[in-house]
């Protein structure tokens, strides 16, 4: 926050551009940028919602995926700011907590002017404290060309005649632009370009957005029920909660980072990272000869090394997993290696973070790395790792320290 309050302190005037931004395109820019014209604002600040009340129920995009393609799509102009009040605001999101906490970080004289679409006018009496909401900030009600106003003023009548000179009209020709109608375009495989910022649509397409769940749907041969009740069987009670913890928390992992296939992946291989954990000593020396799972010096001398490798054969064979990528997941979740997918990346990730561990050192960094950016959480945990090994006395299997150097070296 503290360079927000640096940035306002200055600001006389700042007019805010609310939205789910899911996702944001040349219309809110057009918009943004007319009303700062018009009204001679000192910046536009842009504030993609958190959980906003009106859309309970309707499924919108990751807050972090709508907040960086706000910040794409805004960089090029000095006059555009985006703030994160509302996505690290706890709780549903009400327009009146963000204009008091906005004005909160501005000069006590700073006049603000609320953005909004005119369809949200006609409801504003359902919203949180209306009456407080306008002796608070004017509002900018922008709207298509052509659009009728009468019905509008009737809908508003009491509150218009109360706050006349708190209500203002623009008309914005690029509003004909819809995030509805880009979303159901990209489901469509139809072009967007132009439609929206060049940034934001690679942006999209780098991280599969909006598209259609079923075409990109993987199939397993096993339901993910069934696998759940034949982990409940193969794993202590401690087990299962950890591994279902641990599913959870890469799903989580792939909705920021991955598409809507590569979240199901994620939460199989989460599933089943430990698939092979609590098999009895004799039971696993035995699956390893039959899977012909290399068991190599380190990993004799360390047994708790040879699950993950066992695992993956096991998914395999008795959970029926055909999927490379989950495979490797499963595989490497305990060393990594050089060269990781993202999915690998996930799990082992997942595995180290997830809600259930004890408190131990640095896992709440490794909990902020790992929804910054991957390959930081990576190097990150890798060093901890590696260095609670050696002060342990413990061996060091060669896979981490190359995972180590690769990450340093990227």
């Amino acid at each position: 926050m503290r360079d927000e309050i640096t940035n306002f302190q200055t600001c006389k005037s700042i007019a805010i551009m609310g939205g789910t931004f899911d996702p944001i395109h040349n219309g809110h820019l057009v918009a943004a940028e007319a009303v700062r014209h018009r009204f001679q604002v000192d910046k536009v600040v842009f504030i993609p919602t958190g959980r906003p009340a009106h859309k309970e129920g309707k499924q919108v995009t990751h807050n972090e995926h709508r907040y960086l393609m706000t910040v794409l799509a805004t960089m090029r102009n000095e006059n555009f700011d985006v703030s994160r009040i509302e996505i690290d605001r706890p709780g549903k999101t009400y327009t009146i907590d963000t204009i008091e906490q906005l004005k909160a970080l501005c000069r006590s004289d700073v006049r603000l002017y609320f953005i909004t679409g005119a369809d949200a006018i006609h409801q504003i009496m359902s919203w949180k404290e209306p009456e407080r909401l306008l002796s608070l900030c004017d509002f900018v009600a922008v709207t298509r060309p052509g659009y009728q106003k009468n019905k509008l003023f009737e809908d508003i009548g009491e509150l218009r005649d109360k706050f006349a000179s708190r209500i203002h009209y623009m008309e914005v020709p690029a509003l004909a632009i819809s995030s509805s109608d880009i979303r159901n375009r990209i489901r469509r495989g139809e072009p967007i370009k132009y439609l929206l910022p060049q940034e934001v649509e690679d942006y999209i397409y780098k991280f599969g957005l909006y598209q259609d769940e079923e075409q990109n749907e993987v199939k397993f041969v096993l339901s993910i029920d069934t696998m759940r009740e034949k982990l409940q069987s193969a794993l202590s009670l401690k087990r299962y909660i950890h591994t279902m913890s641990v599913s959870q928390e890469a799903m989580r992992l792939a909705e920021v980072y991955c598409s809507a296939s590569e979240r199901q992946k994620a939460e199989v291989a989460g599933l089943l990272h430990d698939c092979a954990k609590d098999y009895p000593e004799g039971l696993r020396d035995r699956f390893c000869r039959e899977y012909k799972v290399p068991v190599d010096s380190i990993m004799q001398k360390q047994p708790d090394l040879i699950h993950p490798f066992l695992g993956a054969e096991v998914a395999k064979r008795e959970y029926q997993i055909q999927d490379e990528d989950i495979l490797n997941a499963i595989r490497y979740h305990t060393t990594g290696r050089a060269g990781m997918s993202k999915l690998e990346k996930i799990v082992f990730i997942a595995d180290y973070i997830e809600p259930g561990r004890e408190p131990f050192r640095g896992l709440e960094e490794a909990r902020r790395l790992a929804y910054l950016d991957l390959d930081m959480a990576m190097k990150y945990i890798l060093e901890e790792t590696i260095q609670y090994v050696k002060e342990r006395g413990r061996l060091l299997h060669p896979l981490s320290q190359e995972a180590l150097d690769y990450y340093k070296n990227k």
